[in-house]
C-alpha cells in the first residue's frame, strides 16, 4: 500500500485500487486550481502505475463537489475576464480527458451536493455510487453559463434529451433516489457508507478480469453512435484478442471445474 497526501486530493493505493478523495470538505470541495491540479496529477499517477486495475473516486466531508471554487473565479472576472474561463480548456478538459482515458474501470462515491463540474467529473467515471442524501444538478445556468466538463454529452446520453434539458434549463437539483431511477446512479446506500462502499465495488472489479473491461470499455465509448458494420467490426477485433488471453483460458477452465477463476489481467 502507498498513500500520499496534498492539501486538496489524497492519494492511495491498495490492492489494485488507487483511491482519489477530493479533500477540502470546508469548502464542500469546490474546484479551485490546487485542487484542479492534483486532481489531474491523481489521475495521471493512476493511469501510469500498471499495478492499478481499478479507480475509487471519493470526496471528503458531506459534499461530494459543488463545482468551480466561485471565490477564486470571481477573482479572475476581476482581474482579466477575458481569461476567466480559460480553466476550461487549461484544467477542465484536461481532467476529464484523463478520466475517460483511464482503461481500468472507475467506481465514483457521491455524497450530498453534487453540481456544475462536479457532476461532469461524476458522470466521468463508470459507476457511481450515492448517499442517499446525494443532490445532483447541473448549476450553470443559474450563474449566467452553459457546461463543461463533457456534462452536455454525459447528461443525455444517460438520462434522455429531454430530461437533461430540463435539468440544464431549470437548474434544479434531483435526489438520490431519482437518480438512481433515471439511470445516474447504480446504488444507492447509507451516506456514512459511501466512500467504503465505492471502494468495495472498486476491490471488487480490481479482482475481475481488467483486460475484458478495458476492451468493454472501449467497445462502449467508439460504439456508441457507430455504424453497425463498425460496431460488429471492432467487437470481432475486442473478442479474437481476449479468446486469447490468460484470463479467459482461466475463466473457462474454472468454470468447467466449478471453481472461482483468478484474474491477472492478460
Amino acid at each position: 500500500m502507498s498513500e500520499t497526501s496534498t492539501a486538496t486530493v489524497s492519494y492511495r493505493t491498495d490492492k489494485g485500487v488507487a483511491a482519489i478523495r477530493l479533500d477540502r470538505p470546508a469548502a464542500s470541495n469546490a474546484l479551485n486550481l490546487a485542487t484542479k491540479d492534483e486532481l489531474l496529477h491523481a489521475l495521471t499517477a493512476a493511469a501510469a502505475d500498471s499495478g492499478v486495475r481499478a479507480v475509487a473516486l471519493t470526496a471528503a466531508g458531506k459534499n461530494f463537489c459543488v463545482g468551480q471554487d466561485l471565490s477564486e473565479h470571481v477573482e479572475a472576472l476581476r482581474a482579466e475576464p477575458a481569461h476567466a474561463m480559460d480553466t476550461v480548456r487549461d484544467h477542465y478538459n484536461p481532467i476529464v480527458t484523463a478520466l475517460h482515458a483511464l482503461e481500468v474501470p472507475v467506481v465514483v462515491g457521491i455524497n450530498g451536493a453534487c453540481v456544475g463540474a462536479g457532476l461532469g467529473l461524476a458522470l466521468a467515471g463508470d459507476i457511481r455510487i450515492a448517499g442517499t442524501k446525494a443532490k445532483l444538478g447541473t448549476a450553470f445556468t443559474g450563474i449566467g453559463l452553459a457546461a463543461d466538463t463533457a456534462l452536455s454529452a454525459s447528461l443525455p446520453r444517460l438520462i434522455g434529451a429531454s430530461r437533461a434539458t430540463a435539468m440544464f434549463l431549470l437548474g434544479d437539483t434531483i435526489d438520490a433516489a431519482t437518480a438512481h431511477t433515471w439511470g445516474l446512479i447504480h446504488h444507492v446506500v447509507e451516506d456514512d457508507t459511501v466512500a467504503d462502499a465505492t471502494i468495495d465495488l472498486a476491490a471488487r472489479l480490481a479482482a475481475g478480469p481488467t483486460a475484458a473491461f478495458k476492451e468493454v470499455k472501449a467497445l462502449l465509448v467508439d460504439n456508441a453512435t457507430a455504424p453497425l458494420h463498425n460496431v460488429l467490426s471492432r467487437e470481432a477485433g475486442a473478442q479474437q484478442r481476449l479468446g486469447a488471453s490468460t484470463d479467459h483460458a482461466a475463466a473457462v477452465e474454472a468454470f468447467l471445474a466449478k471453481t472461482r477463476p483468478v484474474f491477472l489481467g492478460y
